[in-house]
């Protein structure tokens, strides 16, 4: 084997080893870390690209500002990308990218990390429906890790009373407040606001309703079986 190319073999073997993971990075603040997730809030830079990341677990993000960047995957092919408040993506782990900014605006998004952790799936003994599939929410992605809904409140219209029988992680787009009715009768009202990022426990069953301002928000459902390395990702809705 000539030397030039065991050479670059072997460079090329320490900068595989050498890539970081995807986070915690510069530019990151941290919202959330329990068994299930880690989530982040996320500012890439314009014109000042981050070095190689990859990521070691499955990610979702959700992005809270029209953006675009140049987006450079390990091989070293580079595209453009255009991402809009509101949307949703699915990164496998393992993949490793380069991001640069382009345009005017800063990428804003929330970054979700799913651990590698097994939870039972949680028995449906209620007699209320799901929590989704329901009207006005729209299914943004669909795989073995996550349902991703896209939905939108409408003041003083209250949500049929339903079940969560899944964790969620929601992030709020929008300035408003919903009131929270539990079936025994008590409520909380939670003010609402762009990038509010909340994990919420299964096994609930509430009704809402949104009573102030504007409402919309991200339901990241969690799934409940064991993660395998990858998955065929369904993409229902682009935005």
């Amino acid at each position: 084997m000539p030397k030039t190319f065991l050479s670059f073999l072997l460079l090329l073997a320490g900068i595989l080893q050498k890539v970081p993971a995807g986070l915690p990075s510069d530019g990151t603040k941290s919202l959330i870390d329990n068994e299930r997730v880690a989530v982040w809030d996320v500012t890439w830079p314009i014109g000042k690209a981050a070095p190689m990341a990859q990521s070691q677990f499955d990610v979702v993000t959700v992005d809270l500002a029209n953006a675009s960047a140049n987006v450079t995957n390990a091989k070293g092919k580079t595209k453009a990308v255009s991402f809009r408040v509101g949307q949703a993506t699915f990164i496998p782990k393992g993949d490793s990218q380069v991001e640069e900014g382009t345009g005017n605006s800063s990428r804003h998004a929330i970054v979700i990390e799913l651990k590698d952790v097994t939870q039972a799936p949680l028995e449906h003994n209620s007699a209320f429906p799901e929590a989704f599939p329901r009207d006005g929410a729209k299914k943004l992605l669909n795989n073995n890790r996550v349902t991703v809904w896209d939905y939108t409140w409408k003041i003083g219209v209250p949500t049929p009373v339903h079940f969560h029988s899944r964790d969620v992680v929601v992030v709020y787009l929008e300035t408003g407040e919903v009131r929270s009715r539990a079936i025994d009768g008590t409520s909380t009202v939670n003010v609402l606001e762009p990038g509010l990022t909340r994990f919420n426990a299964r096994n609930r069953t509430h009704s809402e309703e949104l009573i102030k301002g504007a409402s919309r928000a991200i339901i990241v459902e969690l799934d409940d079986v064991k993660p395998r390395r990858k998955y065929p990702i369904e993409t229902v809705i682009q935005h």
